[in-house]
């Protein structure tokens, strides 16, 4: 907010400080144009290009401006080029519009806001421009209406001094009292006020400002009805400037003020963007008085300074707004980055350091999909007063977006100041939260990040660190503090590597498959096997599938990678399959992500890979996690279903790691359950494991599914598991995940 306010506050002095309209005009034309970083800026007045930047003016195609701007639409073709544009009208005795474009950067809500300020400046400064012009003119024509250059001279500095209060942005009651008392002063009157209308009820209005006015008529200036107002109340319901040279014999004085003995008056409306808003009012005891028409202009000049500092301060609040979150009220992340900048700043002056929070809910998601948005906006609610409850006076809390906050500790001696805080927040938030009469529980997980004085991070760098030591606190389980260490942006930066490589790795098909072969325990007979990924890094050698899985989940790459993984698989198994004339066909294995299982167009894919491969889909088995099922969406049956229909066989990996349960196996279409390793291994040693082990086998008979157990080594385990009657396994005690030619070996050895 800091930033756009001296934009507003450079274009106000920018075009504050020109001589003549036309230096104006240009100086607002490029103004807006390095505020905005646009590639064109154009004002066009009376339908006439008057000052461009980017363009010359006989490159504008005026009518097609014009008629963009009364079609409200985004772009525009200038010059052959096609641009972003955005665009605000200009009022006022020369009424106009003012463009800007860009190529191919669309322009924000804020720019929109900024560029509409803008406006509203230039048509205020043109329109004093052009009052002072007159005023010039008046002087040359007339003696009498002008004054004496000394009279000018005063004007204008009165003027001039409004300004740089607005400029500086000096609080508002200050520029309306000086404005009022500038008018009274001026023109050499006792009394002047400055009335306004009440924004909840406009048929009221109220003095805000005042200069001669007895103390006990003051109380009785609040929300007065307009037709009660006297001269300011027939201002502001006619929209025109009202002369009252007798007051006493006016058919609208107030009694009160006729008591005060006020002779006569003049008021001039007051609008913004266009509207009236109230009234500027003068007047004097002394007597009856003419006012003459130098009297009028100079008292319509003060009344448009009323606007312009109204309109500016209108223009902070919105933008005020715009830099706060709507829903919790909290800074939002622009505002939050200003603060840290300055911050920073501070900070190397007074040779102290600062610290931000990053806090991220932890069940937030669940909250949203179980109760609805309206309990999520509930909840976000109370997080952020919580929040705010938990911080010391200079602190401040700001919501990044979703579930994420930041707190900002700006005065911090050392990380240990930021810890306590950090605290209580985590205290703060695992108490429970009502959400429309729904006790509801949530934890978050903090991530911390100090600087010292004169720290070369900078803002972004410290919040790259917060959010850093954030994801670090998930990782180590959740509902805990974590604070910035080095090593975890090593750690990060090497994942994003990992990542760069993994993308190149997909396109230069650097991914190779293992078989492992499945085997009858009883007979030894080769039945199946589970094709294994591995990546080839071409620095880095073979690396495992549980160092990059988990990242290709993450990114999506799963989705393509599983694609090739299905492909390659059924390809090579039918090859084999097509070697081993007279005896039983091959199964391959291959192992399904949730995310793959979440793609509309998996069971084509599969079929498709079917097809191309001639592997018949009986001989195709799809491996699904046990996780997968327990945390099913409601499509996931569906998908399954549609799969089935081709004639593949689904395996549920791992059983018995997970939320085992008889449920899902009888919902969903299961054939065969594979027996976790750590069951296998404590077979031959541990009697309750082979209790379990054999009950899981037990299972699977009674609900005609087969069983595969994984991870056999020894034939101790072998023999426990035969004897138990499970059907099938596969392990080192048999073969290591081989290779495509292994694999041909053992399958067919030379004779």
């Amino acid at each position: 907010m800091l930033a756009t306010q001296q934009q507003l506050t450079a274009f106000l002095s920018a075009v504050a400080d020109r001589p003549d309209g036309p230096a104006a005009q240009y100086a607002a034309v490029e103004c807006a144009a390095r505020a905005l970083d646009t590639d064109a800026a154009v004002l066009i007045i009376d339908s006439g290009v008057v000052a461009s930047v980017g363009l010359r003016a006989e490159q504008v195609p005026i009518v097609a401006v014009l008629q963009t701007a009364a079609d409200r639409r985004g772009t525009l073709d200038l010059a052959g080029i096609t641009y972003d544009i955005a665009y605000a009208h200009i009022g006022g005795p020369a009424s106009g519009l003012l463009v800007v474009g860009r190529h191919q950067r669309p322009f924000s809500d804020e720019d929109v806001s900024l560029l509409r300020g803008m406006a509203r400046v230039l048509e205020l400064g043109l329109q004093t421009l052009h009052l002072g012009e007159a005023q010039r003119r008046q002087a040359e024509e007339n003696e009498r209406l002008a004054g004496s250059l000394h009279e000018r001279q005063r004007l204008f500095e009165h003027l001039s001094r409004i300004q740089r209060l607005i400029a500086r942005r000096a609080p508002l009651q200050k520029i309306l009292d000086s404005i009022t008392t500038s008018a009274t002063e001026l023109l050499g009157l006792e009394i002047g006020s400055l009335n306004v209308l009440e924004k909840d009820d406009p048929s009221v209005g109220s003095m805000v400002s005042s200069v001669g006015f007895p103390p006990d008529i003051l109380p009785k200036m609040k929300r007065i009805p307009l037709p009660s107002a006297g001269a300011a109340g027939q201002a502001v319901m006619t929209n025109e400037l009202v002369l009252v040279e007798d007051y006493e014999s006016s058919p609208f004085a107030i009694p009160d003020v006729v008591r005060s003995r006020l002779r006569a008056v003049m008021a001039v409306p007051v609008h913004e963007n266009g509207a009236v808003v109230g009234c500027l009012t003068v007047g004097t005891f002394k007597g009856p008085r003419q006012w003459d028409k130098q009297s009028q202009e100079i008292l319509r000049a003060f009344a448009e300074h009323v606007s312009l500092a109204l309109t500016d301060a209108q223009t902070l609040e919105a933008m005020n707004q715009a830099f706060h979150d709507s829903l919790t009220g909290l800074a939002s992340r622009r505002l939050f980055l200003t603060r840290l900048d300055g911050a920073f700043a501070s900070a190397r002056e007074a040779d102290t350091g600062l610290a931000v929070l990053f806090v991220d809910l932890d069940r937030f998601k669940v909250v949203n999909d179980s109760l609805g948005h309206a309990a999520g906006d509930l909840l976000l609610t109370g997080v952020a007063e919580r929040l705010k409850a938990c911080l010391r006076p200079l602190d401040s809390a700001a919501r990044l977006g979703g579930d994420e906050f930041a707190v900002l500790l700006p005065t911090a001696s050392g990380v240990d100041e930021a810890i306590p805080v950090a605290d209580r927040i985590l205290e703060a938030l695992r108490e429970p939260f009502d959400l429309a009469g729904k006790e509801t529980f949530v934890s978050c997980s903090v991530g911390i990040a100090y600087s010292a004085a004169g720290g070369l991070d900078g803002a972004q760098g410290l919040m790259v660190q917060a959010d850093l030591a954030m994801y670090q606190a998930k990782k180590a389980g959740k509902d805990r503090v974590e604070i910035f260490e080095p090593a975890m942006q090593a750690a990060f930066q090497a994942g994003l590597q990992l990542e760069a490589d993994l993308r190149r790795a997909v396109v230069r098909h650097e991914f190779t498959l293992r078989y492992q072969p499945i085997v009858h325990l009883r007979t030894g007979e080769i039945t199946g096997l589970e094709a294994l990924i591995r990546w080839q890094h071409p620095d880095r050698g073979t690396i495992p599938p549980l160092d990059f899985i988990p990242l290709a989940e993450e990114t999506g790459m799963i989705v393509q990678i599983g694609e090739w993984v299905l492909r390659e698989a059924c390809r090579q198994a039918a090859t084999w399959n097509a070697r081993r004339e007279g005896l039983r066909p091959l199964s391959v294995s291959v192992n399904l992500s949730a995310i793959q299982l979440d793609q509309t167009d998996l069971p084509e894919t599969v079929a498709q890979a079917l097809a191309d491969s001639g592997l018949p889909a009986s001989c195709l088995v799809l491996e699904l996690t046990e996780s997968l099922l327990v945390d099913h969406r409601s499509s996931t049956l569906r998908q399954l279903m549609r799969i089935k229909e081709l004639g593949v066989r689904l395996a549920i990996d791992d059983f018995g790691t997970g939320y085992s349960s008889l449920a899902y196996l009888r919902r969903f279409p299961v054939d065969i359950i594979k027996i976790d390793k750590s069951f296998v291994d404590e077979v031959g040693d541990v009697p309750a494991a082979a209790a379990l082990t054999l009950g899981i086998i037990q299972l699977g008979q009674a609900l005609s599914l087969s069983t595969i157990a994984e991870g056999i080594e020894d034939a101790g385990q072998l023999n426990e598991l035969a004897d138990g009657n499970c059907e099938l396994g596969q392990g080192y005690y048999f073969a290591e995940p081989l290779t495509e030619k292994a694999v041909g070996e053992l399958l067919f050895p030379q004779r």
